[in-house]
């Protein structure tokens, strides 16, 4: 009797457990992702499986180069997974599938991009973000449904970005297919007159 009423006990415990500790983690600090889709390749393939940090850009604001997970501004209910482009308030031009990013004060840099598979020479782009707007491309540009076809993301759209990634095991890694770009420092060029 004294043993059956231990293992309810522990039960219950364990039950408290999980909804004092592992809930408020899964719904606040980080959630599990699965890719779907070819969008991303060859950086993330489909069915990996993905941890996203929810968290950080309480703190801090996406950079250029993180992979981010978002709701798709069309459809709430649906997430995406892309790589953040372009900046609030910079003007990303697409041309011959070639990416430049010019910032307000006219210094601009084009964007060397080892990761994608593909470029997309197929629409040229040219689009002035507002202070809460990021523009966001798939790795796999022909076959990207990005900010090219629906417009910017709502800086309120965004869930978090990609942390880990814990499956396939020969992938696993932190912060996966992050790309660090070089700061845009150079002034705006004048011509005299």
């Amino acid at each position: 009797m004294q043993k059956s009423s231990s293992i309810i006990k522990d039960i219950i415990t364990f039950i408290l457990l999980v909804v004092l500790v592992v809930v408020p983690i899964r719904l606040f600090i980080a959630q599990p992702f699965v890719v779907d889709g070819e969008s991303m390749h060859p950086t993330f393939e489909n069915g990996n499986y993905l941890i996203v940090d929810e968290i950080s850009y309480d703190f801090e604001k996406p950079k250029r180069g993180e992979v981010i997970v978002f709701r798709y501004p069309g459809n709430p209910s649906i997430f995406y997974i892309k790589r953040v482009i372009g900046l609030p308030g910079e003007t990303v031009t697409i041309k011959n599938g070639i990416t430049t990013i010019t910032k307000p004060n006219g210094a601009s840099l084009t964007l060397s991009e080892p990761y994608i598979s593909a470029r997309d020479a197929s629409s040229p782009t040219n689009i002035t973000l507002t202070p809460t707007q990021y523009f966001v491309m798939g790795d796999n540009r022909p076959e990207s449904s990005d900010s090219r076809v629906w417009g910017p993301l709502p800086a309120r759209d965004i869930v978090g970005r990609v942390l880990l990634r814990l499956y396939p095991p020969k992938a696993i890694g932190v912060f996966p297919g992050e790309h660090n770009f070089p700061a845009i420092t150079s002034s705006a060029k004048t011509s005299k007159s």
